[in-house]
């Protein structure tokens, strides 16, 4: 009998929810174990023994551990889709997907992420930074989306699509405005329109903690 995946996660972090949707439109089961970030669960010896970096999410499979967002974007690609259409094999798909996943923990992060992390936590970022490189990437973004059809790679979504959705659909919490990029906000529609896509919770009272990668 195949035992569903543990998600360690935290409800309120983008990383963790990138995975918490990848897991729910491939379909595969799980069971989430939700982190306290304010109360410092991320920090205790017993989730230190999974993640040394104290950041959440992270996923046990089988017996196999695994840490960082992106990296687990890409082992659940390709151990449950058979057909490669989350993450291409082709040399030239996969590097086109790799870009974006490292804008997702480039830009977005510093951008987005950080501006989300002010709104909501009050963290010590600097805001008009977080603005200035989110505009930088909501920028390139729109103009890629309106060249290549609608998605960032190919004719179909991606895992490149799913590493960069939960912070942009979220960036207003971040004091970001999407209305001068359409082609972004149908690009966030057409993934919403996924069957099996899973909302992530919106801002809650500040928590006073964040943690991700």
């Amino acid at each position: 009998m195949n035992h569903p995946i543990k998600l360690y996660r935290f409800r309120l972090s983008g990383h963790s929810h990138r995975v918490e949707l990848f897991l729910s439109l491939l379909g595969v089961p799980f069971e989430r174990i939700e982190v306290e970030l304010g109360k410092g669960e991320h920090k205790t010896p017993a989730f230190l023994s999974l993640n040394r970096f104290g950041q959440v999410p992270v996923i046990e499979d089988r017996g196999y551990i695994l840490a960082d967002s992106n990296a687990i974007l890409v082992y659940l690609a390709i151990a449950y889709d058979p057909e490669r259409r989350w993450y291409p094999n082709d040399s030239v798909g996969a590097a086109s997907v790799q870009r974006w996943l490292s804008a997702a923990a480039g830009p977005l992060l510093t951008g987005p992420a950080h501006a989300r992390l002010v709104g909501i936590f009050n963290a010590k970022h600097d805001l008009g930074r977080a603005h200035a490189i989110a505009k930088e990437l909501f920028d390139a973004m729109e103009d890629h989306l309106t060249q290549e059809g609608g998605h960032l790679v190919g004719r179909h979504h991606t895992i490149a699509d799913i590493a960069l959705y939960t912070y942009t659909a979220h960036a207003v919490e971040g004091h970001l405005n999407l209305a001068p990029y359409p082609a972004v906000r149908a690009w966030l529609a057409s993934i919403e329109a996924l069957p099996g896509f899973l909302p992530m919770v919106r801002t809650e009272p500040r928590y006073g903690a964040s943690a991700g990668n």
